[in-house]
């Protein structure tokens, strides 16, 4: 659920003249936000310098050359304009965004990143939650600190969203608190032959501390097809995003495993605007230091969905021994064949943009990544997080 000010509200807000007892602080760092973003997004809020309308604790800014609004009430930042979606969008706090207060621990309940950002270490900070398990109605407080040392961005949380999660899902294990310490290169480095994903990998950490981990421990003809399967070689693995099969998933793309520990497998839909006409933003960083961005990216002024370069094969699968036989319909993720410049996206799902390679969400398989564009941190091996095998 995105926090919003009422229609009626805003309304009165940007068109009365009224004036309320907003504190002196709060509108000098209203003020350093609004400049902030007229230097950095121009593009969006324009022309600059318009007045600043007051009522009942918001402050707000219309810029008519762009015809969209930019605003505050207290510490939290609200956007409105056809740019940036449908309705009135909280997108964080003004700490977000200009270092007003450092050392403040930042809220990220519901919040729609903003930042495309390319270097985690941009990052740098603390963050928190407060969400609820619909299923259970329990609350749960979400934790993220993401710190820089040595050239490594260390990402330290418990795993809990930023977001409500269990609606449309049967998770097989309850969602637990569950801390994981990731650390990836702040300055990565593309390989000539990537690595491919595999069980024994966490795959990437998004920007509300829960991590993505694409590969399902379920094949064709290996134990009771549910779990079980950690060889990496094991042909007819189970695509967990397919509508095919049952995995359990949430409206978020994720469930949980025997830890209790939430991943995500797809679009987690909640961090950044789906339906935006502007490129999207960083939610999150791979095991090899690359961004993931959302799904729109900005090519010769127009700006569009990123589409992957995986079709299905055609025909059918084999029949026999150790193979599912039927026709190739995404059930499993050897269904998908990559072809070179079939769409914007490489092996791995990435692309450069503006100088910056990144991975992209996308609708259709691989969803987020496929292999690893370059070298994972230990860290995200689950050897070496638990000394066991997964």
């Amino acid at each position: 659920m995105i926090r919003t000010l009422s229609p009626t509200l805003l309304c009165l807000v940007l068109t009365s003249g009224a004036l309320a007892d907003v504190d002196s602080r709060n509108r000098s760092d209203t003020e350093a936000l609004l400049a902030f973003a007229e230097t950095q997004y121009a593009e969006f809020f324009s022309p600059p310098t318009q007045e600043i309308q007051e009522l009942e604790g918001y402050l707000v800014r219309y810029y008519p050359g762009t015809n969209t609004y930019l605003g505050t009430r207290g510490e939290e930042v609200y956007v409105y304009g056809s740019q940036f979606g449908v309705g009135i969008i909280r997108v964080g706090v003004i700490s977000d965004f200009i270092d007003s207060d450092s050392g403040q621990v930042r809220d990220l309940t519901d919040v729609l990143l903003f930042d495309r950002a390319a270097s985690c270490a941009e990052y740098a900070g603390e963050y928190s939650a407060s969400v609820t398990d619909v299923k259970r109605s329990l609350n749960f407080a979400g934790t993220l600190e993401i710190a820089v040392s040595d050239g490594l961005c260390i990402f330290t949380s418990n795993n809990i969203p930023n977001h409500d999660f269990g609606q449309g899902g049967n998770f097989a294990t309850p969602v637990s608190a569950v801390a994981h310490t990731y650390s990836m290169p702040a300055e990565p480095v593309l390989v000539s032959s990537p690595s491919a994903l595999t069980l024994e990998w966490d795959n990437a950490v998004l920007l509300n501390g829960v991590k993505v981990d694409i590969w399902a421990a379920a094949c064709f003809g290996v134990g009771d097809e549910k779990t079980g399967c950690s060889n990496p070689n094991q042909l007819w693995r189970f695509d967990p995003m397919s509508p095919k099969n049952n995995f359990g998933t949430d409206n978020h793309n994720a469930h949980t495993q025997p830890t209790g520990a939430y991943h995500y497998h797809g679009n987690p839909h909640a961090l950044f605007n789906a339906i935006s006409t502007m490129p999207s933003p960083v939610v999150g960083f791979a095991a090899d230091g690359f961004p993931v961005f959302g799904s729109y990216f900005e090519k010769g002024g127009v700006v569009r969905k990123a589409t992957s370069s995986y079709r299905l094969k055609s025909g059918s699968r084999p029949t026999g021994t150790g193979n599912p036989g039927g026709t190739y319909d995404g059930t499993y993720r050897d269904d998908y064949e990559y072809v070179a410049g079939l769409g914007d996206l490489d092996q791995c799902n990435g692309m450069t943009v503006n100088g910056d390679y990144g991975y992209y969400i996308t609708d259709a398989f691989p969803y987020m990544m496929f292999c690893f564009s370059g070298t994972p941190h230990t860290s995200f091996n689950k050897f070496t997080q638990a000394g066991a095998r997964p």
